[in-house]
């Protein structure tokens, strides 16, 4: 089954977005994981088998291996559970919903989320590589090259490691793309304290985790965290690690001075960039072998972290 949309009657729905769907039941959020693929701020119109199972799951694994680190949202992901709660939340026969939600959903607190995506870069690669190469461009005298407030050498490599894990935070955007900012300019928008707590904990929910993916062959080459306030306490809500939030490598073919194969929906944007598209809504449907080999790699990333099928 593939679930790009979900309707559950009598529950009002709180946020629609590129992936998941938000449902509000009064004293918490159940959060439904679709099958749904953005590529280039568009979503697509097919979906990837197992999706947002994968992409569950996966949380689910890094909060309670983190939980020590950082509080997480989760309630509980159990499916009676769930069905349970939403039953007495108002969903009409919510006991048809089982197949829909098994395995892609789970229920959260509702927390405020801070204006400010988490990003940790253990390597230099994607926008960072992009806007590290435009500077050492413009400044062509071997300097060391400050991006965003972190002064890296001149002479890096596209995906070479960091010398240590750099925070280099963004804001949230509701269109179009985030914006990269200094962790200095965080710390004006939200202030120095609890700027300074959103560094700490990606960083350390980060090393705990790359440390872990490093045993199984994998590398996190970068990740973005969102962190909530939950009755005064800072809490990690929405995703975790997942590889729409991250960029894994497999670290035996991993080889710096280029772009590295990623375990995500690499395949769904090398199709797109061979179509005459203009990459903006509506997108194209995907032909069945690119659907196949991205959800294969979904797959195989759940597989090489957690350790078993999905």
């Amino acid at each position: 089954m593939i679930v790009t949309t979900t309707d559950i009657v009598g529950l009002k729905k709180h946020i629609t977005g590129k992936v998941r769907d938000v449902y509000d039941l009064g004293d918490s959020l159940l959060v439904v994981a679709s099958d749904r693929i953005s590529a280039f701020d568009v979503v697509l119109p097919t979906g990837i088998p197992d999706k947002g199972k994968v992409l569950t799951q996966i949380s689910l694994f890094w909060f309670e291996m983190t939980k020590d680190v950082v509080e997480n949202h989760v309630i509980t992901a159990d499916i009676d559970e769930i069905i349970e709660r939403i039953g007495k939340a108002g969903a009409k026969d919510a006991e048809q919903y089982r197949e829909i939600l098994e395995g892609r959903s789970m229920i959260v607190v509702k927390a405020n989320p801070y204006p400010i995506e988490c990003v940790v870069r253990g390597y230099l690669a994607g926008s960072a590589w992009k806007e590290y190469s435009a500077l050492r461009k413009a400044s062509g005298d071997g300097k060391p090259i400050v991006l965003h407030g972190v002064e890296l050498a001149a002479d890096m490599m596209e995906s070479q490691k960091m010398p240590q894990p750099v925070f280099t935070p963004s804001t949230k955007e509701s269109s179009g793309h985030d914006i990269n900012i200094s962790a200095q300019r965080m710390r004006e928008i939200i202030g120095s304290e609890a700027g300074n707590a959103l560094e700490s904990i990606s960083l350390a929910v980060y090393k705990r985790a790359s440390d872990y993916a490093a045993q199984r062959g994998v590398i996190i080459a970068d990740t973005k965290f969102e962190i909530g306030e939950l009755d005064g306490r800072m809490i990690l809500i929405d995703e975790a690690l997942t590889p729409d939030s991250s960029r894994f490598w497999d670290a035996k073919t991993f080889e710096p001075g280029k772009s590295q194969p990623s375990f995500d929906k690499q395949f769904v944007r090398d199709y797109l960039l061979t179509l005459d598209w203009d990459q903006t809504y509506p997108g194209p449907d995907l032909p069945e072998e690119i659907v196949r080999k991205t959800a294969d790699k979904y797959r195989e990333a759940y597989f090489r972290i957690v350790g078993k099928e999905l």
